[in-house]
């Protein structure tokens, strides 16, 4: 007896109710919303279409930008037969499966156009087998990825396909995709402007993310109702936003947070630091970062900088989340606010170029201890005079290595702190004339 019998009775109806987001899927190019640098008029993909020659691409961008959609769309306007296979389902198994497939299809005269999603998935070696059916013809490769095909892709792979980049949808975009829900499932949205605002910012630029939302307060909303910011966020949960700690969105952040600093932006620091915290970053690892920017972009300019991100460590260390926070963000302001200077990070790097030059050359004699009488003898601390028994404390002696004599490191410059360093800099030099003229 057959066990559908026994299965439970679906609704014809429900069965048939797509996702919106699957619902809405464009059925043209022209149709794609938000990738118009590539799917437009004038749009890479649509110039390749006229010419009649598709090459091997990676599609690089986030998700819900339309990679998938788009792959399926480029195979239908240009006559090729489409396969889908996904990186983290498949082995080596089924890539041969796929491109036997392939050469049968080429061989009746059809060309197949291969869509691997998270292609950043497969090892090298799989990487590698799709080199032979690229190269020959067999298939035109697509593969999609969230994360940057210069660290995940073989450059083997990489020189035979071009990388075209999806773009985050805009709020321009996203909005352009309610519309369409909304004429579709011919209603509006039950949502205050400032609701509607809050809803494209929580799908952090996800197309996909954007229509299911608003799919879930369709679901939620009883008769007569209109959410407002925080009866929406109370219904839907809110998104939690597109991070992760060991990829992409990681690095973006964290440059995006380091940049505002150096950028003397302190409300787009506090920005991207509340959204690290938000997405579940470490606090501590944001404390040694804030650390790495006090040394690197403040520097002498404010010593005390250094002083400030140490504390705000340890605070965190002893309050703990979410107090400790606060200590953070205070040094991540602190930072943003301060005067600004790489001049100990540009010597810094300086010094360390003229050590691996010049690594064998021995210090001046005059500097070295001569503990014994044989290096007494052969002239060791001989002339050496002591700085503070010198007028100013200063004897203005050259202690680099004779074969390459003085050397200009560190240029402080006239900002903060480093003011007065590049004063004193300045008299020394004076004296040091002065007193190697005598």
């Amino acid at each position: 007896m057959s066990n559908d019998l026994f299965a439970p009775r679906i609704p014809q109806e429900v069965a048939n109710r797509r996702p919106l987001a699957d619902r809405l899927r464009p059925q043209t190019l022209g149709e794609v919303t938000g990738q118009e640098h590539l799917t437009g008029n004038d749009g890479v993909l649509r110039r390749m279409i006229e010419s009649g020659s598709l090459g091997s691409m990676i599609f690089w961008g986030p998700p819900g930008t339309g990679k998938t959609t788009v792959a399926r769309l480029l195979s239908g306007e240009a006559g090729l037969a489409f396969e889908q296979i996904s990186a983290i389902f498949s082995g080596v198994a089924d890539l041969k499966k796929v491109f036997e497939s392939a050469r049968l299809r080429r061989m009746d005269g059809r060309q197949t156009l291969l869509f691997v999603d998270e292609i950043h998935r497969f090892n090298r070696a799989q990487q590698d087998s799709f080199l032979p059916v690229m190269e020959d013809g067999t298939v035109i490769l697509v593969g999609a990825t969230t994360e940057n095909p210069s660290f995940e892709l073989n450059a083997a792979l990489l020189s035979r396909a071009r990388v075209l980049t999806f773009k985050s949808h805009d709020d321009t975009s996203l909005e352009e995709l309610l519309k369409r829900a909304e004429a579709t499932e011919q209603k509006s949205l039950p949502l205050t402007p400032e609701a509607r605002i809050s809803l494209l910012r929580m799908a952090d630029g996800d197309g996909r993310a954007v229509l299911t939302l608003a799919e879930e307060v369709w679901r939620a909303v009883r008769q007569g109702e209109i959410f407002d910011t925080e009866g929406l966020t109370r219904i839907v949960q809110r998104r939690a936003p597109v991070y992760d700690k060991a990829q992409d969105g990681h690095y973006n952040l964290i440059s995006a947070l380091h940049k505002s600093v150096r950028g003397s932006d302190p409300d787009a620091a506090l920005y991207y630091l509340a959204r690290m915290f938000d997405a579940g970053e470490d606090p501590l690892y944001l404390g040694r970062r804030l650390v790495r920017m006090a040394v690197e972009d403040i520097g002498l300019a404010d010593p005390q900088a250094l002083v400030i991100c140490n504390a705000a460590k340890d605070a965190y260390d002893y309050l703990g989340s979410p107090e400790g926070e606060l200590a953070l963000a205070q040094a991540c302001v602190y930072l943003a606010t301060a005067p600004k200077s790489n001049a100990v990070y540009t010597a810094f790097k300086a010094a360390t170029m003229a050590a691996k030059q010049n690594g064998s050359l021995l210090p001046p004699k005059h500097i070295l201890n001569a503990p014994t009488k044989l290096m007494k003898d052969e002239g060791y601390n001989e002339g050496y005079r002591y700085d503070h028994d010198e007028p100013d404390a200063f004897s203005g002696q050259d202690y680099f290595p004779e074969k390459m004599g003085r050397q200009t490191f560190y240029d402080p410059p006239e900002r903060g702190f480093e003011r007065d360093i590049r004063k004193r800099l300045d008299w020394w030099a004076k004296l040091r004339k002065e007193r190697n003229q005598r």
